[in-house]
């Protein structure tokens, strides 16, 4: 009788030591930091400008691969001689990326795509451009592509990412006007 409950103990133990190791892990955090944006737009000569970010991350992850999701309210724009154009917007990326490293001290990779809904804009255009576009009509969502590296060092977290918008935020029929990029800093902790 021994024999058999210590052999039940043994196998009870080796499947879920070997269950724990299949079974995605789950994270929480949050995460704040600066964006630097540009809009690459045809008409206007422009300049980079400083916007901020803060919200909340997940990862689920197995062996060696994750993904992450993402929601965050940030700003972004561009300034130059002719105005500036400001707007805020509730950003979502879904990245899939790799954890580099064993411990609590590890690099990442990832890449993905980011929807973004604008929820508030502003404009400080002359008149001459005004009337030459509608830059006051933006989008209500917008798509681009994202990738960068990253660290985690026990809880806490650092990102460098590129982001490279894909459509173009202002809502008019002009070809390649008013796509974003955008480099983001950001530093999380992890809370579970």
């Amino acid at each position: 009788m021994k024999k058999l409950f210590l052999s039940l103990i043994l196998l009870v133990g080796t499947t879920m030591i070997a269950s724990a190791q299949i079974l995605p892990s789950i994270q929480f955090g949050l995460k704040a930091g600066a964006n630097f944006s540009n809009l690459n737009d045809i008409s206007l000569d422009t300049k980079t400008r400083t916007g901020l970010l803060g919200g909340v991350w997940a990862r689920v992850g197995g062996a060696g691969f994750h993904f992450q999701p993402e929601l965050y309210f940030t700003s972004k724009g561009s300034e130059g001689e002719e105005g500036t154009s400001k707007f805020s917007t509730l950003d979502l990326p879904l990245l899939l990326g790799t954890r580099i490293g064993l411990g609590p001290i590890a690099g990442r990779v990832q890449v993905g795509p980011v929807v973004s809904f604008v929820l508030d804009e502003e404009n400080t255009f002359g008149e001459n451009i005004s009337q030459v576009t509608k830059f006051d009509e933006y989008k209500n969502q917008t798509f681009a592509l994202t990738g960068g590296v990253g660290v985690d060092i026990m809880k806490f977290r650092a990102d460098l990412r590129y982001e490279h918008g894909l459509s173009d935020v202002y809502d008019n029929d002009d070809d390649d006007n008013g796509k974003l990029k955008l480099w983001t800093l950001s530093v999380g902790y992890r809370l579970f």
